[in-house]
């Protein structure tokens, strides 16, 4: 069992968005006494129950994600919301494929006549996006900064150069910023996520992507990274229509990407650096990767949960205001101190029993919303949102 001492901590954070709630003057005082209903031990105890050993962890295709689904539906029901996802049901069905990279598989580096062998999860992860059971890779390497197309930042770190092919290798984040209105400043942007420098490469043709993990730059310890992804990842099954997929996505931790580039003749914070402007412009590296990944694969179904609290207007009922939260975590997987079970109170179970509080006292007002509020518990975040790009692709309102 992890993170029992985050309860007291995280409560408070959480009833103070309540309270936040209420701070408008123009609040009537139908609605402050429902905010005023906010219960912190309702809170807990889903907290507690989500985040107990008993769920495993709520890991995606494993049998505590499964339990933590029917709980939640369980919950709905409860409240009296009506099933959403169907006229019927509560679960939305998320058809995914499982691909678990084998310690067998193989990355390494060439520069003139060194190389380097990465080592599995000590040096590298990764994964093949195309559902096979084995892929080759070799390719040569180009520097493309933080992989960013933003023209509403007039941000291109592409600049045409044609990348077909080639293994990009990326910074994690978005370019650095003071400025709220250049990538948020110092907030993360979806242009800064993991998720986001795959899709990028995929969509410039490029063969794949390796990421030079900082601690910095991505927010957690190389730990975090190696935990999330030596393990089976899930994807929303390919098909006639999908984007196409990547051969090879990686992480590699910054001590083997310095020595790399160090060995290419190439300095990485000055790289870094040149990436943090506009005027950057993708570095062709003498360098060239040769990867080898077996994979595991299978089906794999999991569900996202939905709530619907149908509006009052017939006008505008058949529009909603959406609230959300995934419910996954890590399930189980490599031994912390001798304990597999990765509990997630904080990520996410904190954020589904605020989700589920929320969803109490909007069932608490006298009278319902002029439109519909639908309350949507999502499935496989931690594998990269796909609960949430699975309804984006089958929304029910």
């Amino acid at each position: 069992m992890r993170n029992v001492r985050a309860f007291p901590l995280v409560l408070p954070a959480l009833l103070s968005a309540y309270a936040a709630l209420a701070a408008p003057p123009a609040v009537s005082p139908e609605v402050k006494r429902v905010l005023d209903a906010a219960d912190v031990k309702r809170i807990d105890a889903d907290l507690r129950f989500l985040a107990d050993d008993a769920l495993e962890g709520r890991g995606t295709g494993q049998k505590g994600g499964r339990l933590a689904a029917l709980y939640l539906e369980a919950r709905f029901r409860l409240l009296g919301l009506v099933p959403g996802a169907t006229k019927d049901e509560y679960l939305q069905e998320v058809p995914l494929v499982g691909v678990e990279t084998q310690p067998q598989s193989q990355l390494v580096i060439t520069t003139g006549d060194k190389k380097f062998e990465a080592r599995w999860l000590d040096d590298y992860v990764a994964n093949s996006r195309t559902e096979k059971d084995q892929e080759e890779i070799d390719a040569p390497l180009v520097f493309a900064g933080y992989g960013i197309v933003a023209p509403e930042y007039r941000w291109d770190d592409f600049k045409g150069e044609d990348v077909r092919g080639k293994v990009l290798v990326m910074l994690v984040n978005d370019p650095p910023s003071d400025d709220p209105a250049l990538f948020g400043g110092k907030a993360l942007t979806y242009y800064g996520r993991w998720t986001y420098k795959y899709e990028s490469a995929a969509r410039a043709g490029a063969a794949g992507a390796i990421l030079i993990h900082t601690d910095e730059s991505a927010g957690d310890g190389w730990n975090v990274v190696r935990n999330s992804w030596g393990r089976e990842t899930p994807f929303v099954a390919l098909g006639p229509g999908s984007p196409r997929p990547l051969p090879i996505a990686s992480w590699v931790t910054e001590s083997f990407g310095r020595a790399v580039l160090t060995a290419a003749g190439q300095d990485f914070d000055a790289l870094r650096t040149a990436a943090a402007s506009r005027d950057f412009h993708p570095v062709a590296l003498p360098l060239r990767v040769q990867a080898r990944l077996v994979s595991r694969i299978r089906p794999i179904v999991t569900w996202n949960v939905i709530g619907l609290l149908p509006g009052r207007d017939p006008k505008l009922r058949d529009q909603a205001v959406v609230y959300t939260a995934h419910y996954d975590h890590l399930g189980r997987g490599n031994p912390e101190d001798g304990d597999d079970i990765y509990n997630g109170a904080q990520d996410n179970a904190s954020g589904v029993a605020t989700l589920l509080e929320t969803a109490r006292l909007y069932t608490l007002l006298p009278n319902p919303p002029r439109r519909s509020i639908l309350f949507i518990a999502c499935a496989a975040e931690e594998g990269g949102l796909r609960g949430s790009e699975y309804y984006a692709g089958h929304p029910v309102v």
